[in-house]
This record gives C-alpha cells, structure tokens and sequence, in this order.
C-alpha cells in the first residue's frame, strides 16, 4: 500500500529541548536543590497508529445475518480495523514509539521514562516496555523508568497520570516521558464482534506542552465490578456482562463528573471566585469509547447531572432541561436504563453533543474500540477535525473507562500559542492528514476478516509459529511478527527492512533508533544522560 508519511519533519524540537524544558531542580547559594514546579506539563505530540485494514459494518451485518442498522445505527459504528496474525501488542507499540521519536526527531537520551498502557497481554512476566527497549540500545540510554500498567481501558490514562506525576516530581531529571496506549480489541463471534478493534497512540509528555493537564483537576473512581474481564489466559476473548457494565460505565460517570466538579469549584473559590460548573466550561469533550452511540448517552448523562445540580433549571419548551423536570427528585443510580430519561437528555443536550464531542468519534466509528487508546483517539480526532485558531486556549474535559472498574475525569488547556514551530502548530500539523491515512486503507470482505480472526484464535498462543499475513499492504513503518520460536521468544521486523529484536544475536546485530548527536537533552544533562 503506497502511503507517505504523515508526520512533518518537526524542526522545532531541537530549540524546544534547549530552551523550553528546565531542569526540575535549581541549586540554592548553600549548595542545596530546591524542588520548582515545572510550567505546563502535558501533551507535546502524539503518533497515532491503527492498522492498514478494515471490515465494513454494513456488510458485516448482512454477512452476520442481522437487521440493517444494527451495527450502523444501534452501535453508531462504520468500520472497524483489525490485526492479522502479524501484529501483536509488541509490534503495535514498537510502531508508535519508533514512528512519534522519529518524526519528532527526539533523540533516545532525551527520554526518561517510557510506560504501557495496555490490556492485551501476551507474557505474564515479561512487560512490553522491555521489548520497547531495544529501540535505545544503539545510544546507550537504558537510564528509563516506567513499565506497563494494566486495567483494561484505563491502563493509558494511568501510564499518563504517572508521567505527568514523575515530571512533577523531585525524581524527574529534566527528560521526557513518553506514554503508549495499544490495544487488540477481539471479540468471540456473536453480539459483542462488531465492538473491536485495534490501534496504539504513543504520547511525548513534558513541560510546555501544546495540551497541558489542568493540575488537580482530577475526579476518580475506583470499584470492584465483574463487568468485563479476560480470566481466561489461554484466549484473547473477554467475559462480558454487557448490562452491568453499561451501568458500570454511567455510573463511574456520575460520580468522576461531580467530583471533578466539586474540586473545581473549590479551586475556583480559593481565587475568589463562586461559579457552579457544568458543561457549558468546556469547549470539548472526549469520551471513552466502546462504541460510538453510548458516548452521545453519556453526553446526555452530563446534561442530566448539570440538571441535578442546577438550583433553578429551566425545563420550559425548548428550555436547556426540556424534558427531564419528571427527574428532579430522582436518584441517579435508579436512572440508568431509564428509556424515556436517556431520549429526553440526548435531545436537550443534541446541539452541544453535535459541537463538544461528535467531532471527537472519528476514529472510534472508523477504527472501532482500540481499548487502552480510545480515549486519546477520541482526542486526535478532534484536533484534526479542529483549525489551529480554534484550539487555541480551549478546555477539554476527558472521561477514561476501564472495566473491572477504574474512572477518571480530568481536562487539558490547550496552549495560547499556536506560532509556527510551536508544540500546538506541530501537533496539530502532523494530525491533519488523519482522514486520508483512514482512507488509505484496504477494506475487506467480511468472510475475509472472519478468517483473520479464527486464525488469531488458532495460532496467537502457538511457539515454532511463522505468521502466514501478508506484509505487502502495511503501512510505511510499521512493525510486525516475523516469527516465535520454540521457547515462545519474538522476532519483529519493520516494513523498511530494520530488524528489532532477534533472540540471543549478539547485541552488535540489533539495530535500533541511533543517537542523534545534533540535538542536546531537555536539561542539558551530558554528562548524566548516555547518548552517543
């Protein structure tokens, strides 16, 4: 498949490493350091991947023998990407760390700590962040903190949090962290298959940056649910209780929402300011998402808990809360399958959905449920569907879902400076061609991708395994399976021909991304840093 490369060659990192990332320790006249907060630490760029093949939803529909619209309509879904036999969560996550570092020409001793977040486990011990790290060993540089994190959807979110913790931190050294969320999204055939899919989005996170996290704004979740899970270690097929784990999603909602809320407000009194927060604060909103039609319920569901908190709403024809004045004394853990509530908040919040938050599902419904990356999906898609001018200083809210159950809400600022050569120009420049990478796609037949899958279910286990996929239509960069020998160990290549890992060849055969001598680390950190 002929493609170019997406990502610009980004100039600017080079003067943004020199002069946009200050050490997090300043030295005192008495020799001591003092701990300084680093300024705007967020998202400076983003690779997203998602593999070179897809299955129509309205033809799987008809090869699946249901009604018209199920998957179109009922689920809001279009496409959904798939991974052969070649592509594993190692090869996804080598593809998106490989491609952000070299597109954005960060140098490998300019990264501190590297962390996963996935839910697709292919060893029990071994991480995927040491199979990343083979992609140092030409500089040197094995000085990286960070391993993978695990709960299903919400591992990416909590790889995120803790780089942007480290940063902020006195253990941070001055370097980047760089965050990969990667998933394969499979399905046994029923109900649920037409709910996949597959993709990784790997992050650089630092000061400065173009989405900068809003600092302590943050509201969380966390409860024991058997709603979704994989106890099964011989499959990648999940447990699914499908009814409890929308109550499971809505419900984490809820409570994410009001106490994201609560700390807000609080803030906001602090600087002498008494403002009730709801969702006319942000400017966007990304949402978790298994499938496209439950993110639009759940905008709904924001509307009806800024109904709830709302010491006067207006419930009038054609009124912000039309609709819901039958709710004002209900409870919200009693609402959830409630039919007639959901349409009345869907409809009295359908123009700020159509504004905040459906520009945010193009991935999702083209690329399906990429677990650990949906959520940053979701966030890629809206800043390529935005004009840079638009962005600028705009509030984001975010809601991550991970089954099992553990939630966040929290939000990004984006950057007031859109210059060219700025993170925010950068970033929104190399997410600009993201409908053509879509459509550069193959599409296959539905027989063809229900082949795929009963192949993975075959072989995904399997050691002295050859992958039989074709390699011809991946995209440019892209790395994937070569071979698992006898003692289940891995062999990746790359679609230029560079070779990854090779179990037990001398350390002088691995090729991995070189050192770039031009471009000094963020903190100027020469002589701790091992770049060469």
């Amino acid at each position: 498949m002929e493609m170019s490369l997406h990502f610009p060659v980004v100039h600017v990192i080079s003067s943004y490493l020199e002069n946009n990332m200050p050490s997090s320790m300043t030295q005192a006249r008495n020799g001591e350091y003092h701990h300084h907060w680093p300024s705007d630490v967020g998202i400076v760029a983003m690779e997203v991947y998602f593999p070179a093949q897809y299955v129509s939803q309205e033809e799987l529909e008809k090869f699946d023998g249901v009604s018209s619209g199920k998957y179109t309509i009922g689920l809001g879904q279009t496409r959904m990407g798939f991974c052969t036999d070649r592509e594993d969560i190692n090869s996804l996550c080598l593809t998106a760390v490989h491609n952000l570092m070299e597109r954005n020409r960060v140098p490998p001793g300019a990264v501190g700590r590297l962390e996963v977040g996935t839910e697709t486990i292919i060893d029990k011990s071994k991480s995927v962040k040491t199979v990343l790290m083979r992609l140092f060993e030409a500089s040197g540089n094995t000085d990286i903190e960070g391993i993978d994190t695990t709960n299903a959807c919400y591992g990416g979110t909590a790889a995120l949090f803790n780089a942007i913790n480290w940063i902020e931190s006195s253990s941070w050294d001055g370097r980047f962290a760089i965050v990969v969320a990667g998933d394969i999204a499979v399905y046994a055939t029923g109900n649920a298959r037409p709910t996949g899919g597959a993709g990784a989005i790997a992050m650089l996170v630092g000061p400065n940056a173009a989405l900068v996290v809003e600092r302590g704004l943050r509201g969380t979740h966390m409860q024991h649910a058997y709603d979704f899970y994989k106890p099964d270690m011989s499959s990648e097929y999940p447990c699914v209780d499908g009814k409890l784990s929308i109550q499971c999603y809505l419900g984490a909602l809820d409570k994410c929402y009001q106490r994201y809320c609560h700390k807000a407000e609080a803030a906001a009194i602090k600087e002498g300011v008494t403002e009730r927060i709801c969702i006319d604060d942000f400017d966007a909103l990304c949402f978790h998402t298994p499938y496209c039609k439950l993110v639009q319920k759940s905008f709904g569901r924001l509307a009806f808990n800024d109904f709830l908190r709302d010491p006067s709403p207006d419930t009038t024809q054609g009124g912000r809360y039309c609709g819901l004045e039958g709710y004002r004394e209900s409870k919200r853990e009693d609402t959830f399958f409630d039919k007639v509530l959901e349409k009345a908040a869907m409809a009295c919040s359908k123009a700020d959905y159509e504004k905040k938050t459906k520009p945010s599902l193009h991935m999702a419904t083209n690329v399906g449920n990429m677990y650990t990356p949906s959520l940053y999906g979701g966030l890629a898609s809206l800043i390529a569907s935005s004009s840079l001018d638009g962005l600028v200083n705009q509030k984001i809210g975010m809601f991550s879902y991970g089954s099992g159950l553990a939630s966040s809400f929290f939000s990004f600022r984006v950057s007031k400076d859109s210059s060219q050569g700025s993170p925010l120009y950068s970033l929104h420049h190399s997410l600009s061609d993201l409908q053509k990478r879509l459509e550069s796609r193959a599409c296959v037949a539905p027989s063809t991708f229900a082949e795929a899958m009963k192949l993975r279910e075959d072989t995904h286990h399997l050691a002295k395994y050859t992958p039989v996929g074709p390699t011809e239509a991946l995209f440019p960069g892209t790395w994937y399976l070569t071979y698992v020998d006898e003692m289940h160990r891995r062999t990746y290549s790359r679609t230029d021909g560079t070779i990854v890992t090779r179990p037990q060849q001398s350390e002088s055969s691995l090729t991995s991304i070189p050192a770039k001598k031009a471009i000094v680390s963020p903190a100027k950190m020469a002589n701790t840093v091992p770049v060469v």
